[in-house]
């Protein structure tokens, strides 16, 4: 069976964690798609060009998977693609909650899309974009959390000032 999966999100930034789910959806799907949500609602530190960059120097090696845009419902998105599941991530109980909701709502618009959960690794169970981004912009390393190019883009945007930084002349 010919199954294409979407692994959707905006990745703002991509981490080590969603490298990881990347790698364990190709060892279950023939063929992937990893979606970058446009997302301006998320208001994210990174501009799509940016998140795409990042992604592809991470995937680079990786046969088998698309990278793509998205800026519609995912569910529209993947029966555009002409794909069967949505693959998501579930780091700790409080992940599922969310995501559940997310799966019976997507289920509604197109229960012919089924959602998967994957589990990261241990050792990114308490990773977040948001977590990366909140010690990288107070000046930690996140060197080893995400690929390298997202750790030098967090690394210019810390040394920006911050609007709280910032003086009024």
């Amino acid at each position: 069976m010919n199954v294409t999966a979407v692994y959707p999100g905006t990745f703002d930034p991509f981490t080590n964690g969603h490298c990881d789910l990347v790698r364990r959806a190709l060892r279950l799907f023939p063929r992937l798609i990893l979606a970058v949500a446009s997302n301006p609602q998320k208001s994210p530190l990174f501009t799509l060009d940016e998140r795409l960059a990042i992604v592809r120097q991470a995937t680079a090696d990786l046969d088998r998977l698309e990278v793509d845009t998205f800026d519609m419902l995912t569910v529209e998105y993947v029966r555009s693609k002409g794909a069967q599941v949505i693959v998501r991530g579930i780091r700790a109980v409080s992940d599922f909650e969310f995501e559940f909701a997310m799966a019976l709502m997507n289920r509604k618009i197109d229960d012919g899309i089924e959602t998967v959960f994957l589990m990261p690794n241990a050792s990114y169970t308490y990773l977040s974009s948001r977590l990366v981004k909140e010690v990288a912009l107070l000046g930690g390393s996140v060197d080893d959390l995400v690929p390298p190019l997202a750790a030098e883009l967090l690394k210019g945007r810390a040394r920006q000032p911050r609007l709280s930084e910032r003086r009024v002349s």
